[in-house]
């Protein structure tokens, strides 16, 4: 399963290790399976919707931390098994991180990123949690363990800098100042590269102290997340650890630098699929996980052998800062951890790919040389020099008094350079022992606070990030929001948080929380707006989305697992609060909670993604004045297409302007991409404070506007199966939208008739439909009106379209646009013709229907237009579907030769010629039997003959008609059935409501019962007349 940790010493290539997490949370509860498996270095992973389909990667190293472990007395999560494949923390240190540390000792820059989607277990494999330690604090605990067995032969130093990038900008995470506009530069030196001007570098002598300093920039990194509206796992987190090694003996001093990298969530990176954005994805909050996937794609074909004429390392400041780990002077390791459920197939095949370019990179890694050093080397051998030429002249006894003053200056002041430059580090050290123990008092100060008192502590999308910050509520009213002006507040800042957002009261060992008018407080999942007691583990929703739990008294914590309490428990209790779970969207598509389909999961996963993205949309476009709502759709959840199969969901935004009641609806990849650009008009115009920028932006840089667009409101069903007995259909269908509303309700006909147009009688309806094959069908599609459009009820000023597409008709036709009326005439009439009928065409006809699409228009946005290319037209102008037999009618119909039209007329003979001799053959086959068992003669069985053929016209006219009423008739219980489908309880109905909806239910079951038991035995009866009045007239028939 792994390979050699210390083979990466002696390699300058990258490599490149995978790692399989558990299941989180909501994929255990979603019933999510594993789709990834391991075998040696192979990962192969599989297709959840075609299982057939999988794909096999090989990496250095492949770690499966799924399953097959338990939790040690001491906390640690070990193998359960002796042997075991299961890969706990230690295993991946010693495969990663020790490789860090030795290259290091040995002078070598060293660099370990982390790569996958958030959530997939970056933190945790580089950060850890709890006693089970990752590769950051192991390998720091390691490396200050070497340096204290080394310390007989060696000097060394320890600077440790911690940075964030997020939004093109650096963030010092340890900084003692105040945040400057903009963030740190990245300059370029010719001897050290790229690096960052003014960064913190903080000398260390211990592993606690560097522990400390991690935590101090973890909690840097949540106050500032926070205060910007960053979410963490679209920010990059670098720690730098500068090593330094002085051999006193040799002259010798060796410098490293490590780079430990947690980068942004992958998931960032995956294509928006085929709808384009007019405004452009990629923004700077993209940039540089964009450019870091185009350097290692560079680096890659570099490394195959092609030609590249450019490495773009200047595009982003992430690449700057990592050139010299991708392609340069580094020894590079990268881990990419991946989710195995099947949800997540997208995104684990994403990173796959990604960390498979890695591994192509060769760097060219070298030992380093401090250039501190040779200054002292170069020192020293100046003051040789000028000693040596002092000792020369007193030797010779001359009298140069003035040269010996020089050269002793010189000698003196090179001694003091000498000097400084050695005692740097102490001064350095000592200052930072002191900041050190001013943060383990407060440190300390904390803890005997959660001991003494309530508090609430921060929940954050990175576990990494969570419970840093916790505010205590001491006896009394606390007021909680953004002002800080009084000693009893407690200052929060976050979207939606007011100055006074509201009041903690902790009186007599109970506490509560009372929301201040107008703004938002939820507990646990449920909007409050008055006083309520606050409970051990009740989780606060403040503003838009801060997150918090609350902790109770210290007498009312039984030391439960407060882990349970995520990210994900809070957004999934908000969903199930709006009634959005898995097990209902299961019952609602007929699936059993227990084995959802793979394609719900991931509705319900990306619904639970993007609920606090629109939350935040929507508390930007208040604060900025935009005047937009957002509203989370799932798009074609009770849809379905031509043969009543359901369509694949996924999820849709809805974007509605307040004042113009305007519409627009965007996928979910492009409404990801307009929060990024809304994130950052939002820190130019609020965050910015008074200098920032807050000229209104162009409407076409606007990322709340967007050209209107025709919206697909729904479609309707009109089954195509009485146009193969030629009976006429007239039906008022319901046209149900994406999430299952009546929109409105359409009168369409489907109309059989003759070329020119004039409808059939009851004496062309067919009794078998293959009687159609290879004769011409022409048919009408009539919408006569639509009624009780909901679309235009809401907003006057909007107008609508039908589109459909007959079997093989290559373009969507569309009705004209009808405007401003709520129940529309549509009169609507266009002839479809297939001018041989096929086999496959008949069997669309019995199995499909004609789906209707009704699309929205709104003022201002262009109209849709049935395009006739490639759509073919018969000499009365009919659309010619069936395109088997489509080049043979036109070769006809246009004055083809004569030969080609006698043929085809011989054609039609002879098959008229087989169908009469079929007919006959099966007529004489009848009549021998009838002579075989005739008792009164010749004569009178030729009698019973002629009458036979008299009746048999009348007796098909009055089963066509019988089939017809039964046709009629079921057109009515088939919308019964579907009201009954659409009928579903309030999601606000109490019990009494409940009980109406079962006794209305019950009617509606019975109503629709026995009309199909009329139906039925309605035909059977008609079907025995029929037989009856044929026995009665012939004897043939008895």
């Amino acid at each position: 399963m792994r390979a050699r940790g210390m083979e990466m010493a002696s390699k300058d290539c990258v490599q490149v290790a995978v790692r399989v997490r558990p299941f989180n949370k909501r994929e255990r509860d979603a019933g999510s399976r594993c789709i990834i498996s391991i075998t040696s270095n192979n990962i192969s992973i599989q297709d959840p919707r075609n299982p057939q389909n999988s794909r096999i990667f090989t990496f250095d190293y492949t770690y499966w931390s799924h399953s097959g472990f338990s939790r040690n007395k001491d906390g640690l999560f070990v193998s359960e098994e002796t042997g075991g494949r299961y890969a706990d923390q230690a295993s991946v240190f010693l495969d990663l991180g020790q490789g860090i540390h030795d290259n290091a000792l040995l002078g070598y820059n060293a660099t370990l990123l982390a790569y996958g989607q958030t959530g997939s277990g970056k933190s945790y494999s580089m950060v850890g949690y709890g006693p089970n330690k990752g590769l950051i604090p192991t390998l720091c605990d390691r490396l200050f363990q070497s340096i204290k067995s080394m310390q007989d032969s060696r000097q060394c130093q320890v600077f440790f800098s911690m940075l964030e990038i997020y939004n093109e900008q650096v963030l010092d995470l340890l900084s003692k100042t105040s945040r400057s506009a903009g963030g740190l530069r990245v300059r370029e030196d010719q001897q050290r590269g790229f690096y960052v001007e003014g960064l913190r570098r903080v000398p260390c002598d211990c592993a606690a102290q560097v522990e400390q300093l991690m935590e101090q920039g973890t909690r840097t990194r949540t106050t500032v997340a926070t205060h910007m509206n960053a979410n963490s796992s679209r920010s990059h987190m670098l720690i730098i650890i500068h090593l330094k090694q002085i051999f006193s003996k040799e002259c010798i001093t060796k410098q490293s630098n490590i780079y430990l990298v947690d980068l942004a969530g992958s998931e960032r990176q995956r294509s928006s699929g085929s709808e384009a954005d007019r405004l452009k994805e990629g923004t700077a909050i993209n940039l540089s996980l964009t450019t870091l996937g185009n350097v290692i794609s560079a680096l890659a074909d570099m490394a195959l052998g092609k030609k590249v004429v450019h490495i773009p390392y200047r595009d982003s400041v992430l690449t700057k800062l990592l050139q010299s780990a991708l392609g340069g002077n580094s020894r590079t390791v990268m881990i990419a951890t991946l989710s195995p459920a099947d949800i997540c197939y997208e995104e684990s095949l994403s990173t796959l790919r990604y960390a498979e370019r890695a591994k192509r990179i060769q760097n060219k890694a070298v030992v380093n040389e401090s250039p501190t050093e040779r200054l002292v080397k170069e020192l020293k051998a100046e003051n040789a020099k000028l000693v040596l030429r002092l000792s020369r002249l007193g030797q010779e006894g001359r009298k140069a008094d003035d040269e010996t003053k020089e050269l002793r200056r010189l000698l003196t002041h090179n001694e003091l350079q000498i000097r400084a430059i050695q005692t740097l580090w102490e001064q350095h050290l000592q200052e930072a022992l002191k900041d050190w123990e001013n943060q383990y008092a407060t440190i300390t100060q904390e803890r005997r606070m959660m001991q003494m008192h309530p508090y609430i502590m921060n929940i954050n999308e990175d576990a990494q990030l969570s419970g840093v910050v916790k505010l205590f509520i001491q006896e009394g009213e606390w007021d909680i929001g953004l002002a800080d002006n009084s000693p009893r507040s407690l200052c929060i800042r976050g979207l939606g948080i007011q100055d006074k957002h509201a009041v903690f009261s902790n009186q007599q060992r109970r506490v509560s929380i009372t929301p201040v008018a107008g703004s938002k407080v939820i507990v646990n999942g449920v909007p409050v707006s008055k006083r309520i007691e606050l409970q051990h583990l009740d989780r606060l929703v403040l503003g838009s989305n801060s997150t918090y739990l609350f902790i109770g008294f210290p007498s009312e914590r039984s030391g439960e697992d407060w882990s349970r309490y995520d990210y994900d428990y809070f957004q999934s209790e908000l969903a199930a609060a709006e009634g959005f779970h898995i097990q209902s969207l299961c019952d609602d598509q007929g699936h059993r909670p227990h084995q959802p389909d793979p394609s719900l999961l991931a509705v319900f996963y990306d619904y639970i993604k993007l609920m606090p993205m629109v939350t935040e949309a929507n508390q930007m476009s208040k604060e900025l004045k935009k005047g937009v709502e957002f509203k989370l759709e799932i798009k074609n959840l009770a849809m379905s297409d031509s043969k009543g199969h359901d369509l694949e969901k996924d999820i849709a935004v809805r974007v509605t302007s307040v004042e113009s009641k305007q519409v627009w609806m965007w996928s979910k990849a492009k409404f990801v991409n307009r929060k990024f650009l809304m994130e950052e008009v939002y820190q130019q115009q609020v965050v910015g404070g008074e200098g920032a920028d807050r000229a209104p932006l162009p409407r076409d840089r606007d990322p709340f506007w967007d050209p209107l667009e025709p919206l697909h409101l729904g479609s309707a069903h009109l089954w195509l199966q009485s146009l193969a007995f030629r009976i006429p259909l007239e039906e008022q269908v319901d046209v149900v939208g994406p999430e299952g509303t009546e929109e409105a309700i359409l009168q369409a006909q489907l109309v059989p008739c003759s070329p020119t147009g004039l409808p059939l009688g009851e004496d062309d309806i067919l009794i078998d439909p293959s009687e159609l094959l290879g004769k011409r069908l022409d048919f009408q599609l009539v919408l006569d009106q639509c009624c009780g459009l909901r679309w235009v009820k809401e907003a006057r000023n909007r107008g609508v379209q039908i589109g459909f597409q007959v079997f093989d008709c290559p373009q969507p036709l569309y009705t004209p646009a009808v405007w401003h009326n709520v129940n529309p005439l549509l009169d609507h009439r266009i002839q479809f013709t297939a001018l041989r009928t096929s086999q496959e065409l008949l069997n669309f006809l019995q199995s499909n229907a004609l789906v209707l699409e009704l699309w929205g228009l709104q003022e201002g946005c262009s109209e849709l237009v049935s395009s006739m290319d490639g759509v073919k037209m018969t000499q009365e102008d009919n659309i010619i579907i069936d395109k088997i037999n489509a080049s043979e009618h036109l070769t006809a119909e246009t004055g083809g030769s004569d030969l080609s039209s006698s043929l085809r007329a011989l054609h039609q003979d002879l098959e008229q010629l087989r169908n009469s001799n079929a007919a006959l053959r099966k007529e004489n086959s009848a009549l021998r039997e009838q002579l075989n068992s005739a008792r009164n003669g010749v004569e009178n069985n030729r009698g019973r003959q002629e009458r036979r053929g008299s009746l048999r016209p009348s007796c098909d006219a009055e089963f066509a008609k019988a089939l017809k009423v039964f046709y009629h008739s079921m057109t009515s219980v088939r919308g019964q059935l579907q009201r009954l489908r659409r009928h579903k309880p309030s999601e606000e109905a109490d019990l009494l409501g409940l009980r109406l909806f079962v006794d209305e239910h019950t009617y509606l079951l019975k109503d629709f019962s026995e009309q199909l038991e009329q139906c039925v035995t309605t035909l059977k009866q008609d079907v025995a007349a029929i037989v009856r009045r044929k026995r009665e007239k012939s004897g043939i028939w008895s």
